[in-house]
């Protein structure tokens, strides 16, 4: 049984949420402040966080920052849906940025999905049968083939798997690939990269890369 924290200050929403989380088989667990979801994050585990960006005592943003979410996929759920508000959340690794109001049902697909995509990146495997990635031996098939993927490129393909139908900012692609890696790589080289990896897993048939403009790249295919 999956565990989700749901941070969100309005009670009725709260509660609306949590009761159809326990329909779902899932064990939500409330939080109406930023102070009761730090206790949360100390005291237990989550698979999935929902976070409400304004709170009584501060920001969700900030919150993540704060704590790491990143090792905990996020769904930010909030009334702000300004693009730089949207563009924040996923710079922060938010898996996905749901506006209100929002359909239950939408918001559960939307859980569903991303849980499966952990589950998916937990297992290390990636197989939709055509592109096959084992990422404990660092070797991807495409049709059958064996990819020469070098490790830059696999790198690359790690995180997008991992963030399978998010928006990922040069910048943000940029920080996570080579953070304190002692190794200057600049927009160009990133384009190159992911350019001659599009080359070797994709064919007419199978996109798996999309180039958002001016923004950043999103990989297209979820299991």
């Amino acid at each position: 049984m999956e565990t989700i924290f749901v941070v969100e200050d309005n009670r009725e929403l709260n509660e609306g949420i949590c009761y159809a989380l326990k329909k779902e088989g899932f064990l939500p667990k409330p939080a109406y402040t930023l102070r009761e979801a730090e206790s949360l994050v100390k005291m237990e585990k989550a698979d999935l966080i929902l976070l409400d960006v304004n709170l009584p005592d501060g920001e969700g943003f900030s919150f993540c920052q704060s704590f790491g979410c990143l090792e905990i996929p996020v769904l930010f759920l909030t009334a702000r849906d300004l693009e730089e508000d949207v563009l924040r959340g996923y710079e922060l690794g938010a898996q996905d940025y749901i506006t209100k109001p929002f359909s239950m049902r939408v918001l559960l697909k939307k859980i569903e999905v991303v849980l499966k995509r952990e589950t998916t990146v937990s297992k290390n495997v990636f197989d939709d049968g055509f592109l096959k990635i084992d990422f404990d031996k660092a070797r991807a098939y495409a049709g059958g083939e064996e990819c020469a993927l070098t490790p830059t490129e696999f790198r690359i393909l790690r995180e997008f798997v991992k963030h399978a139908g998010q928006l990922l900012t040069y910048d943000v692609m940029l920080e996570r690939l080579w953070d304190g890696g002692g190794q200057y790589v600049d927009k160009h080289a990133l384009t190159v990269n992911i350019g001659r990896l599009r080359a070797k897993i994709e064919n007419k048939q199978h996109k798996y890369i999309s180039n958002v403009y001016g923004m950043g790249y999103q990989w297209l295919r979820e299991l």
